[in-house]
Formats: C-alpha cells, structure tokens, sequence
C-alpha cells in the first residue's frame, strides 16, 4: 500500500507539472499563432486582389513572373539550410512528437514562418494550419528548453504546443485536442490529455483576447466563430443517405488518386532537380504554375477558405461564385477542382514550406458542388446541396490523411453544426474502406518514413532498474525514440513484455534502440522509467525474440 500510495503521489505530481507548463506552452502559443494567421490573412487578401488586377491588366504580367521567380529561390534558400521546415510542417512535428526527429526550436519558428509566408504571399494553393502546428511545437520545445524540461517532457510541450497551434489557426479546440491522440502519438494517456487540453484552452483564450484587436478597415480578421458557420442545413432523410454514399464514393477514388498523384510527384522531382540547385528548381515548378493558375482561376489559389465560403448556397445555385469566361457554373467548378488538384499535389511532390490540409478541404468542397448539380439534376432536393458539400470536404480529407475521427470533430467545428453528423460518419467510414483497398496509408506518415530514411541511429542496448515508471503499464510510458522492452525481469523470472504489462518497482528490463543520439535515448529512459545501467557483452548481444515498439508500447 506504502509503494502504490508512493507512485499516485509521484504520478500526480508529474501531472501538475505537465498541466502547468502546458497552460504556459498554450499562452506563447496563443500570440505567436494567433499573429502568424493574422499576417497570412492579410496576404492571402493582398495576393487574392493582386491576381485579379492583372488579369485585368495584362501588361503587368510579366512583373508577377519575376517575382515568382524570386520568392522561388528564396523560399528554395530557405529550405535549403533549413531542411526540416520543408513539405506542411505535420510529419516533422508528430516525429519531433514521438521522439524520432529533432530540430533547433529558433530556427524552426523563424524560418516556418517566414517561408510560410512568402509562400501564401504569392498565390500558392497552401494553408496556415502546418506551419501554425510546426510554429507551437517549436514554441513548446522551446518552452521546454528554457525552463530545462526532461527530454520527455519536452516531447509533451511539442504535443501540446502543436495542438494549440492547429486549434488556433482552425479555431477548432476539439480538433487540436483529437490531434495528440489520432495523428501525434496514437494512443490516450493522462500526460497527453494534459498537456494538449491545457495548451489548447489557454491558447484559445488568448486567440479571443487578441481577436478583436485585430481589425483591418472595421473587418476582424480573425472571427471566434465556426469558419463555415454560414453554411445552412436541411434535416436528412433517407434519400440524402444515398446521395451522400454516392458522394462519399467518388471522392474518396479521387482522393486515392490524389494520393498516388502526390507520391508519384515527390519521387519524380527527386530525380529531374540537379543536386546543387534542387531546392530552387523544386520551388520554381509550384511557383510558377501557381502564377498561371492564379491568373485563369482565383478559387484555384490560396489555402481555398474563399473558395469554400464562396460555395454556401441555401437555395443551390451557388450564385457567390463568379463565372470564368462567361461559362455555365460546372465548368467553373470543374476548372477550379482540376487546377486546385495539380497545383496542391505539385506543393506536395515539391515539398513547398506550406500546408495542404485546407487546399484539401477545398478539393473535397468543389468536387461535392460538382456532385451537388448532378444530384439536382437527379431529383435532389437543392437545399441540400450545402451538406453534399461539407460531405465531401470531410471525406477528401479522410481519405488522404487517413485521420476519421478528426476529421469528423473539425467538420462539426469548422460548420457549428450536429446535423450532419451522422452522413458525415458514413462518407468517411466509405474513405477509410476505400483506402483500405487500393493499400493506400496515411499520407503524413508516409511523408514522416520519408524523412526519418534520412537519418539513421546507433544501436544501444541497456538495462533499466524500474522506479519512475513503477505502476504503469508499458504502453502507458513515453518511450525514448526507438526503444522497445525485450524482456522484464522480476524475482529472478522472466515477465512476457507485453503492452499491457504493469511495471513495478524493482524490475529489471532490457531495452534496445536506435537513437539518433544515445545521450538523450539515455536521458529519457531515466526520467521516464528509472536507474539505467550498461548490460553484460554477452546480454546486449542477445537477439531473443522481444516485442517489437508497436506491441510494447506506441510511440
């Protein structure tokens, strides 16, 4: 009874302790986010005016390619001596999470976000939300660092600091909480809950706070209410269910077929771009293709929010979206899906500092107005065009990611709407079933094995005596990078090193890794299970069979 009132005590105290810098992880994060969103609102306006006043000035056009060709090779800069703050900013950060990347918290801010906004600046089709989540976890690393957090606290901050940035640039706190569990570190345990719910109430606080000083001719810039909170629904019925299937069907194969496209554009471009120029050369493509598209589409460019809202029709004719060359609605449609597509899966292949999760939402969003006329056409009431809309939104972005639950909750956030959440769960229930069977996998994590084929450990093998660790199941501890148990020793036998195993004080486990630097691999084991100690030659050599990292616990 002694030993287990000892180990609430000792858990309760590292809760506290979480909590706390969390809450303080939550209020840097608030201003430094709710600024960044702030200022990539201000160009993606500037940028969105701009490309219409040329394409009704010709003669300027070439002033718009020089530029291109400029912010090219600066962003190209960027990330050439800041390799890390390349693609959207989410599988850098769910590695940096989980232990298996590490960066310099000052440069990741700095240079996220000044590439970042260049990038929005000239019309690409990106979104905020990567870089707002890269930006709050190098916030909470930082954090972390100035107050000398354990290296596994410190993997907490950047939870929880990338969650307050994604609920920030949302504004869908439920989302950024969802996050942690779903895409960050896959699996539910008090310290996370935490740190991710004190970070993200804190820092929506502070985004309420500032929001309202944030004005811009009379205009807030940032709103506190649901982004699509425009949208209006009808009440569903059964047809609406076969329409939706329908929907959910052919937006989830195009999603597939995004996904390949993406790939199959990222291997492309590694190997046309030289070596010594392959940065400004990858950012030149995206660069200038945004340019074209730009000046043919404005719903083509930006992160797509404009695109989206522009779509809010109760009576089903779509009439806020502007005809391109005088032609009927589809075709305008159909144009802004197919350039949105190229331009977002061409960011994607070349690895522009930029996120792509909005452009997503704003190809699922086209493709559903799409379906939406046919479905018309076909007997469907029109005011339920919306929700075939808001559908496809969650469904595209389902499919891709592969994330069902947060997608869901960010629909729900993203509309301040209950109604549809039923047709919402069946469309991206179809998405993760169609994935499944054309062997797609979630696209960050894919991205995320990308990056980590690009550094390499040393192996380490060394035995830990339990004390901090005691009363917790196994997959209930922040593992270093790496690490999995092999064995427990316990009395002199051997326990079955299992997920679920209960460590006690006093246990012996062998653990093996490959850190990419052993100080900290060893440094985390420590503060996270207890005494750490070097094996015998012979031991650290064994290759009996152990548990591999995803049964003994998830990372």
């Amino acid at each position: 009874m002694e030993r287990k009132g000892t180990n609430l005590r000792r858990s309760a105290r590292r809760g506290v302790e979480i909590a706390a810098v969390g809450a303080l992880t939550g209020a840097f994060v608030g201003v430094v986010v709710t600024l960044f969103n702030c200022l990539v609102e201000l160009c993606e306006e500037f940028s969105r005016e701009k490309y219409g006043y040329l394409a009704e000035h010709p003669a300027f056009i070439p002033l718009l390619f020089v530029g291109l060709f400029l912010g090219a090779v600066v962003v190209g800069g960027f990330v050439r001596f800041l390799p890390i703050i390349r693609g959207s900013g989410f599988p850098q950060t769910e590695g940096a999470a989980q232990g298996l990347l590490r960066f310099k918290w000052y440069k990741v801010l700095t240079g996220m976000f000044a590439a970042s906004l260049v990038v929005i600046f000239f019309g690409l089709s990106a979104g905020s939300e990567g870089p707002s989540l890269m930006i709050g976890g190098a916030v909470g690393d930082g954090l972390g660092q100035v107050t000398r957090r354990s290296p596994s606290v410190r993997r907490y901050l950047i939870t929880g600091g990338a969650c307050a940035g994604l609920a920030v640039s949302l504004n869908a706190p439920l989302t950024g909480i969802v996050f942690a569990y779903e895409e960050t570190h896959k699996r539910f345990t008090p310290e996370v809950f935490a740190c991710s719910f004190f970070s993200v109430v804190v820092a929506m606080v502070i985004r309420s706070l500032l929001a309202p000083a944030l004005l811009l001719e009379g205009k807030p810039i940032l709103f506190n209410a649901p982004i699509f909170a425009g949208y209006t629904f009808a009440v569903s019925s059964l047809d609406f269910l076969l329409y939706a299937l329908i929907a959910a069907v052919v937006v989830s194969l195009l999603g597939v077929g995004f996904y390949f496209a993406a790939l199959g554009l990222r291997k492309l471009f590694r190997k046309i771009c030289p070596k010594r120029l392959k940065w400004s050369v990858r950012m030149l493509i995206p660069f200038m293709l945004a340019g074209a598209f730009g000046l043919i589409s404005v719903y083509a460019m930006g992160s797509g929010k404009f695109f989206i809202e522009s779509l809010a029709s109760p009576d089903g004719t779509f009439g806020e979206i502007a005809p391109l060359f005088s032609s009927p609605l589809w075709v305008t449609l159909l144009v802004a899906v197919l350039l949105r597509f190229v331009a977002t899966a061409c960011n994607l292949g070349a690895e522009t500092p930029c996120c792509t999760s909005f452009p997503f939402f704003a190809i699922g969003a086209g493709t559903g107005a799409l379906l939406s006329l046919l479905f018309v056409k076909m007997g469907m009431p029109a005011e339920l065009t919306e929700s075939i809309v808001i559908i496809c939104l969650a469904t595209f972005f389902a499919t891709v990611v592969k994330a069902p639950f947060t997608a869901i909750i960010m629909t729900v956030e993203l509309t301040g709407s209950f109604l549809y959440l039923l047709p919402v769960v069946l469309s991206v229930a179809v998405s993760i079933l169609i994935g499944r069977i054309f062997r797609t996998e979630p696209l960050y994590e894919r991205l995320l094995e990308d990056f980590l084929e690009e550094t390499k450990g040393t192996p380490v093998a060394v035995g830990v005596r339990v004390h901090a660790g005691a009363g917790s199941a196994i997959r209930d501890i922040l593992w270093p990078q790496s690490a999995f148990v092999v064995s427990i020793l316990r009395g002199g036998k051997l326990i079955p090193a299992t997920g679920d195993a209960e460590l006690l004080e006093g246990d012996i486990l062998t653990v093996k890794g490959e850190p990419l630097s052993e100080k900290d691999f060893l440094s985390e084991l420590t503060a996270a299970v207890g005494e750490v100690f070097p094996l015998p030659a012979e031991q650290g050599e064994e290759t009996e069979n152990g548990p591999p990292m995803s049964e003994g616990r998830t990372p």
